[in-house]
Order: structure tokens, then sequence, then C-alpha cells
């Protein structure tokens, strides 16, 4: 394993050259949606925006628009945009499935709505700029109100801190059988660690120990390692 001084990534080849090798046979460029240069495209753009480089790597991308075919999904939530490449690859499970995803820095923001446009699937996502703590309440209501339709699937990469609260929020809003996920709790395993000071990690045990505890949710963490990192997500159902 190896570090590369000013990032936080932690890297092995062995890791890449498996992501470089499944995912050219298993997303080949002329047969699949998104396309390879779409997503080429929104990472370029991103980068070239200033935005920070913490997007779902290729292989994570594929995992969630087929969680989202598997659920036969047409409402998707997300918290924590970013730059929208998670975006692209939810929003290209279905032509008639809806994405609302929520960013807090509407530079973001505005670089997703960019990259969803050049994907061909921006008439498929909402994009909502502001606080997820302000925004999901105002989501609540509206699905509870039968404004807006309940979720199956909901992906979580935003801010560590507010992760059991984003899953709270979700519940409310999910219709039984649906799946969350929660991204970036295993932190390079730093999760097992009890003494942390560290409110990322923090909030990656809290959302772990209260799914633990929720009646409503059962749920698991996978370790993952690839081209970006050493990681995992929690993934839980809605009973």
């Amino acid at each position: 394993m190896s570090y590369v001084a000013g990032q936080s990534h932690e890297t092995d080849p062995r890791w890449t050259a498996v992501d470089n090798y499944s995912f050219s046979h298993l997303h080949p460029q002329s047969s699949t949606s998104p396309t390879n240069d779409a997503l080429d495209v929104a990472l370029a753009n991103s980068q070239k925006h200033g935005l920070p480089n913490i997007a779902v790597s290729r292989s994570q991308g594929k995992f969630l628009m087929l969680q989202a075919q598997l659920l036969r999904a047409q409402h998707v939530l997300e918290v924590g945009t970013l730059g929208g490449y998670s975006s692209i690859w939810l929003a290209s499970a279905s032509p008639n499935i809806r994405l609302t995803t929520v960013e807090v820095n509407e530079r973001h923001a505005a670089v997703a709505q960019e990259n969803l446009a050049v994907a061909g699937v921006a008439d498929r996502v909402e994009v909502i700029v502001g606080p997820g703590a302000d925004v999901l309440p105002k989501l609540v209501d509206e699905v509870q109100s039968g404004t807006r339709g309940k979720f199956d699937l909901v992906f979580i990469d935003a801010d560590k801190e507010n992760n059991w609260a984003y899953v709270d929020h979700a519940l409310r809003m999910c219709v039984q059988g649906a799946c969350i996920i929660v991204d970036n709790v295993v932190r390079k395993g730093t999760l097992a660690h009890s003494d942390t000071t560290d409110s990322r990690i923090l909030g990656a045990r809290k959302v772990v120990e209260e799914v633990g505890k929720d009646e409503r949710l059962d749920g698991v963490v996978l370790q993952t390692v690839g081209e970006k990192n050493y990681d995992g997500f929690l993934i839980a159902i809605v009973k």
C-alpha cells in the first residue's frame, strides 16, 4: 500500500489493476450507458472547476446503478451531489427513474447540472441546493402529504457527521423494502477505533450503531478496496 503527499487516499496497485481490468470488460465503451465518454467529461469538468476528488469510483458507480435496477427503483434520493458523477450512474438505471439529489454547495450543484446535461440525464434529475439538515425535513413533508413519491433507494454521501440524521429522515420517506446506502463508513479501518475524536469517524460509528438498534432496519457494513481507497459502505433494508 502507498500514500501520496497531500492525498488522503490509500492505494495499492493490485486494487487499481483489478478495477481497470474488470471495468473495461464489464462496462465496454460501445454498448453501455452511461457512456465512458460522458463519465470522463464529468470528472474532467469537475476537476476543471476545482471540486474535490471524492466521487465514487467507476465500479462503485456501476454498483449503485445495478442496485437501482435490482430494486426496479422509480424514485431515488441522493444526499451529496458533488459534481453529479454518482448522480449520472443512478439516473442511467432506467429512462423512467427520477432522482432527487441534495447538494449544500451552490457551485458544486451548478457543475453537476452541466455534467448531467452532457450525460443526457438532466431531465431525470432534480438538484436541490441547500444543507441536507434543512432540505430533508421539507422532503419528508412533501412525501407524507403525497406531493412527492416515496423513495425506493437512498444513497448518502455527504457530511459524515450527519449520517444518522439523514438516514432517520430517509426512513420516513421510503417504501417497505427500500435500500439505504451510506458511503465512506469504514474510513481505512478507523471505524473500529472507539477512542477517536475525529467527527467523521464518530459520525460513521453513530450510523452503524443506530442502524443496529433500529427495528425498522436490517443492515451490514461491507469493506471495499479499489482504485481510490480502502473504505466501505453500510447497506440497510427498510423492513
